[in-house]
């Protein structure tokens, strides 16, 4: 991958970074200025549901923050875009679609093939 790919992905993962962290900011400043009074009971499941969910979003965007950094870091010591399990090139359009991704699409396809077999 040349220098100009990898400034580009560089720039990219780090406005992912950028936009994951702004949402936290957003949920939690949403989260600490609420008003947690329900007089309705319903009312106060639907806000704990809805908080519930939030969190879970969260949680799940604080996992992608650890790849994009490990991402980062790939590009930083020039194993960005190899596969961690073949070797081989990870294609531009998977990495396009998916930036942090460690895997080439053979890989990933008989990782996810062998979960499907033995999940059961």
């Amino acid at each position: 991958m040349d220098k100009k790919q990898l400034k580009y992905f560089r720039e990219k993962l780090e406005m992912m970074h950028e936009d994951l962290l702004s949402e936290a900011d957003k949920t939690l400043a949403e989260m600490t200025g609420q008003n947690d009074k329900y007089p309705d009971p319903t009312d106060r499941a639907s806000a704990e549901s809805d908080r519930s969910f939030e969190l879970r979003i969260r949680d799940r965007e604080r996992k992608l923050l650890t790849k994009i950094k490990s991402a980062i870091e790939r590009i930083d010591n020039d194993s960005y875009g190899i596969c961690d399990k073949c070797g081989d090139d990870i294609s531009q359009e998977r990495l396009e679609a998916r930036p942090v991704t460690t895997l080439c699409i053979d890989c990933k396809t008989e990782q996810e093939n062998f979960e499907k077999v033995h999940a059961g």
